[in-house]
């Protein structure tokens, strides 16, 4: 364990002992010209403390002093110092060192070789001795209760290190997994419920527009909502069947409410009456043949107040061939309708009766124009109607291919319907019939053709949002005359007086009888004036005037009787 310390300087070397409590070495001097002592080292002696076998209660005494630290007389060879080599310190002693720096008596360290604790199984490190200030600074600094030889500092790497590290890693990834799977979950979950909050407001606003919240309406539901009836906006097209093989024509307006989203088939009897632009009355279907698809739509905006914006001219060919570009239709049929060129009776009908019936271009036109006999004209335009619908429902409700069946008709529109206007215009009533809000109505009027108040309110009203115009401030008296002479000519002649009179003349039909006395009648007060000057100028007595029942449209009605003279006239 000792290790010799050569200073250089003769035959004296130092060897280390051993480490004081700090690790720091003690050193001790050896000369080889005399053979080492032999001493027994004791890690607990120290002087003064009786321990091992000093227990004297004096300090052992130092190799090369005498029992009391006295110097030996002779000294073979001057001692060498290390811890004072320039000789600034006793000549031929050593001066120990001691574990806290400090000098023994008479200015001298005591000799700590005996006192330096032996600590087994490590080396001490081979160092240059520290001066005696860095001792005293060294010493300063530690904590005397701890001593570095305590610890040990194992710096080998683990073999399990780089595995720790490995499931460090893993646990992290997969707690940083888990956060980014919570952070995506809430992230679906919030945009759910946007999407779902925004479905509850986009069908609540639409319910709403619709009209079916209870206790809520728009002005566009299907009610009407709170808009007036009169400033609901309609478009309306006038349609004219034409029969090419038997004659005759049926009319019917197309209206499409689009305030209310309703669509409606009006239909217009023959014997309505109509008012020329010369003020004498005529028939609707009169009208068609005679003033064209024009004049019959300005007489019609006349009579019930309405804005047709076209007419659509339809002749019976073109209806077979709409129906088979459709694909046929089903119709609830209520008559049994026979070929058109059947001669025999018995003959198979072409048309069953019956509901469902799926009719073909051919079967369409047969129904449509089927008139019994002994049938009013009503029910002929009842089954016109019924086709209409039918079409409508099997219409596209797709504008452009609306307007593509239309131009596969390859029929010519009257002015100013267009092949664009008509199929936009078709396609949204078919959309309107697909979903259930399509109805069919029939325009009631008198025996004479004239309208009364009811229809006014159910049809003209309700449906058209029109009312009969009556004449403006300073215009002409309106006249409708109903011949119940028993002379059919007694009308037109009645009309000449009439117009040359200054008079508007409305054709008020024929009675079923005869009357034996004419009558003139007016419903205001403030028509009994212009009544009295109608019985003049047609040459009937003062007292044929009276208060009455007027038709609608008209300021005084005539019922030419028997005693009617039109050459008095």
């Amino acid at each position: 364990m000792n290790d010799r310390y050569d200073a250089g300087y003769g035959d004296d070397h130092y060897e280390i002992v051993g480490y004081d409590e700090y690790g720091r070495p003690v050193y001790q001097r050896v000369d080889t010209r005399q053979a080492p002592q032999q001493q027994t080292y004791d890690p607990y002696a120290q002087a003064g403390y009786g321990y091992g076998g000093h227990d004297t209660g004096q300090p052992p005494a130092a190799p090369g002093y005498g029992s009391y630290g006295s110097q030996p007389s002779q000294p073979s060879q001057p001692a060498y110092d290390p811890y004072d080599p320039y000789g600034t310190g006793t000549q031929g002693a050593a001066a120990p060192y001691h574990p806290y720096g400090q000098t023994g008596a008479g200015g001298q360290q005591p000799r700590v070789a005996e006192q330096t604790a032996y600590i087994p199984q490590q080396a001490g490190p081979v160092e240059e001795p520290p001066a005696p200030r860095e001792r005293e600074e060294r010493a300063d600094l530690r904590d005397p209760e701890y001593d570095t030889g305590q610890f040990a500092f194992v710096e080998e790497p683990d073999g399990d290190s780089e595995d720790v590290i490995d499931w460090l890693k893993f646990t992290e990834n997969r707690t940083e997994r888990r956060e980014e799977a919570r952070r995506r979950a809430r992230s679906r979950i919030t945009a759910l419920v946007v999407v779902l909050a925004l479905v509850a407001v986009g069908g609540s606003g639409y319910l709403w527009y619709a009209g079916k919240l209870p206790g809520l309406s728009s002005a566009g539901s299907k009610a009407g909502g709170a808009t007036p009836v009169g400033a609901q906006k309609r478009d309306v097209i006038v349609v004219h069947l034409h029969n090419t093989g038997k004659g005759g024509t049926s009319t019917a307006l197309l209206v499409d409410n689009t305030t209310t989203e309703q669509g409606t088939t009006v239909l217009l009897p023959n014997s309505l009456a109509l008012t020329g632009d010369d003020g004498s009355t005529t028939t609707l279907a009169k009208s068609v043949d005679d003033d064209g698809a024009s004049g019959t739509r300005d007489q019609l905006d006349t009579v019930l107040g309405t804005d047709i914006q076209g007419t659509w001219r339809l002749d019976t060919p073109y209806l077979e061939n709409l129906v088979d570009l459709v694909g046929n239709v089903d119709v609830d049929t209520d008559a049994d309708v026979p070929a058109p060129d059947a001669k025999k009776k018995g003959t198979a009908p072409l048309v069953h009766r019956g509901k469902g019936q799926t009719l073909s271009g051919k079967m369409a036109v047969a129904y449509a124009t089927y008139r019994a006999a002994g049938e009013s004209q009503n029910a002929q335009l009842q089954r016109f109607g019924q086709v209409m619908q039918a079409v409508l429902r099997k219409m596209s409700s797709d504008p452009a291919d609306a307007t593509t069946t239309v131009q596969s008709l390859a029929q010519i529109l009257d002015p100013p319907l267009t092949d664009k206007d008509l199929g936009a215009f078709l396609a949204k009533l078919a959309d309107l019939a697909k979903g259930g809000d399509y109805k069919t109505a029939l325009l009631p009027v008198r025996p004479d053709g004239t309208l009364s108040a009811s229809t006014s309110d159910s049809v003209v009203k309700d449906i058209l949002g029109g009312t009969a115009k009556s004449p403006a401030a300073g215009s002409a008296v309106r006249v409708s005359v109903q011949n119940a002479t028993g002379v059919k000519n007694d009308t037109d002649k009645a009309r000449v007086v009439l117009l040359n009179g200054g008079f508007t003349f409305l054709d008020g039909g024929t009675a079923t009888g005869a009357r034996p006395t004419s009558r003139v009648l007016y419903a205001d007060a403030a028509d009994k004036e212009n009544a009295s000057e109608v019985a003049k100028t047609l040459g009937l007595p003062a007292g044929s005037v009276a208060k009455g029942k007027v038709s609608s449209g008209a300021d005084v009605l005539v019922v030419l009787g028997a005693d009617y003279r039109p050459s008095s006239s």
